[in-house]
């Protein structure tokens, strides 16, 4: 912890009141909820309706750049879009600017499916932050911004 951070500083560890540890919790269970519900509904797992999304925000990309805008590993990424495109949900082609790379897009009935995962995905969103206002909800989201962007500062130092 930076010593011009204003949270008081502490000597000892406690696991329960640790940040990163909270945030990893609270990551897994919610992560969790959304898969099951993902996999029981559609049959997607949790790489392959995140791949869904960004193309379906993006329109077409490589496998990288949903690497980069996912934060998945490649391998997980790639492994994602040969399930997706042997559903027929995805189709992949040669990327004209880079040989070594192909672009990524959906099909007709990946944008269906995405249609339909989404009222699903936003009632599930609702239910994870009930309880919360909208206030809270719109601060929530600006200090995990804030911490994701400390963190990548971070990471960014090497």
């Amino acid at each position: 912890m930076c010593s011009s951070h204003p949270a008081v500083p502490r000597s000892r560890l406690n696991l329960e009141e640790f940040l990163p540890y909270r945030l990893s919790l609270a990551s897994n269970v919610v992560s969790q909820v959304i898969a099951q519900s993902y996999e029981k509904l559609f049959a997607l797992k949790m790489p392959e309706w995140r791949v869904i999304t960004v193309l379906a925000e993006r329109k077409e990309l490589t496998q990288q750049e949903i690497v980069g805008l996912t934060q998945m590993d490649k391998v997980t990424v790639s492994r994602a879009a040969q399930v997706l495109e042997r559903r027929e949900l995805l189709r992949r082609v040669p990327n004209v600017e880079d040989a070594r790379s192909l672009r990524l897009s959906l099909t007709p009935t990946g944008r269906d499916l995405y249609r339909r995962v989404v009222p699903a995905a936003l009632a599930l969103e609702a239910e994870v932050l009930e309880g919360l206002g909208p206030r809270e909800v719109r601060t929530l989201n600006g200090l995990l911004r804030r911490l994701e962007a400390s963190a990548t500062r971070i990471l960014s130092r090497g």
